[in-house]
């Protein structure tokens, strides 16, 4: 396993959609356990593999408390073939660092996609877990959660955000 550089907004890579995994082999697996480890060691409860620069549509989840055991999901091909009510929470992520906004997306949600092995597989979530698969599979999608913001906000959102970014940078130059 190895850690792997989180890309950050604006990467153009992150607007890209990501291609259908068809090998179901020993280089997928590796991806997947990259993306585990560097998940955990962000930490973040969810990462796509375009997070990470790799185009294929694999996700990982793990929205399980401090104090629970893991509940890892890893997804390959995932889709969201049902999704019911609606639910606004507050949305962050690994590639916008330092920024959240409430996100409308279903309540419920029920993820049909496969293990590393290419077996099918469903999985039926709500609360913190359906949000999370719908947030990364927007990425698959080339969707950041700050695109499903109002335009209004989405431009106070680049505005700031950019500012933050060369604030950073100038605080880094200087040191």
């Amino acid at each position: 396993m190895a850690l792997r550089e989180i890309l950050r907004y604006p990467e153009p890579l992150l607007k890209q959609k990501s291609v259908p995994v068809t090998e179901f082999n020993d280089e997928l697996k590796q991806l997947a356990d990259d993306m585990v480890e560097t998940m955990y060691d962000a930490p973040g409860v969810g990462l796509a593999a375009p997070q990470i620069g790799a185009l294929q549509r694999l996700i990982i989840l793990d929205c399980s408390a401090k104090d629970e055991p893991d509940d890892l999901l890893v997804a390959v091909n995932p889709e969201i073939i049902a999704g019911e009510g609606d639910s606004l929470e507050e949305e962050g992520c690994l590639s916008v660092p330092g920024y959240w906004a409430n996100v409308k997306r279903h309540a419920t949600a029920t993820l049909r996609y496969q293990d590393t092995d290419g077996n099918f597989c469903e999985r039926e979530a709500d609360g913190l877990l359906a949000i999370g698969m719908q947030h990364e599979i927007d990425h698959l999608e080339g969707v950041l959660f700050v695109d499903r913001l109002s335009p209004l906000k989405r431009s106070i959102f680049r505005k700031k955000y950019m500012k933050m970014l060369k604030e950073k940078e100038a605080e880094n130059a200087g040191t």
